[in-house]
């Protein structure tokens, strides 16, 4: 089922996949998202090593380079995976929607903290993006491309630049953190 859905929302949400043969034989981004959840299953499992190969080989094949220990919600796509970076402590929620060369890095190397950024549901990070550290990207915001956050995002908001700031704001004045389904867990 999740291969399916998986499958289903690229095509709703990318304009260039056609047809599913296509989408499962040529998308990078899918590929990868396949082989963090494979390498994810073993991490779960207490297998690290094997997930970490498993991880290794993703990245080899498809440029994505995703920790088997991040936590990734449904319907996840990544748009041209070559050059993404996911790291460990990194928490995704659902219909999050990533373009190439996004980086969801860490700013420390402590291994006793959450090292990585947190994104709620229906976020939407441009190509060649940073997020670094321990914040946490709002429900529906983006993030344009190339910008590099370093604070955290409201949700509904638009930051762009180097360092990024908000340009956009919807009112949403209701939202509170509960509604950054996964991260929240």
């Amino acid at each position: 089922m999740g291969m399916i859905s998986d499958i289903k929302t690229l095509k709703q949400k990318d304009p260039a996949a056609r047809h599913w043969l296509d989408i499962i034989l040529t998308h990078n981004g899918l590929h990868a998202v396949w082989f963090y959840r494979v390498s994810r299953l073993l991490w779960r499992m207490k297998l690290k090593l094997i997930a970490r190969l498993i991880s290794n080989i993703g990245r080899f094949i498809t440029g994505a380079d995703i920790h088997p220990g991040a936590v990734i919600g449904k319907n996840f796509i990544i748009d041209h995976g070559v050059g993404v970076v996911i790291g460990e402590t990194a928490v995704i929620g659902q219909n999050v929607l990533l373009y190439h060369g996004v980086t969801l890095g860490g700013t420390g190397n402590d291994a006793d903290h959450k090292r990585h950024p947190s994104l709620c549901d229906d976020v939407m990070i441009a190509a060649g993006a940073k997020i670094l550290g321990n914040i946490q990207i709002g429900k529906g915001a983006k993030v344009g491309a190339n910008a590099v956050v370093l604070k955290n995002v409201p949700p509904y908001a638009t930051a762009v630049g180097m360092p990024a700031r908000i340009i956009e704001r919807e009112v949403a004045e209701s939202l509170t953190e509960e509604d950054c389904s996964l991260v929240n867990k």
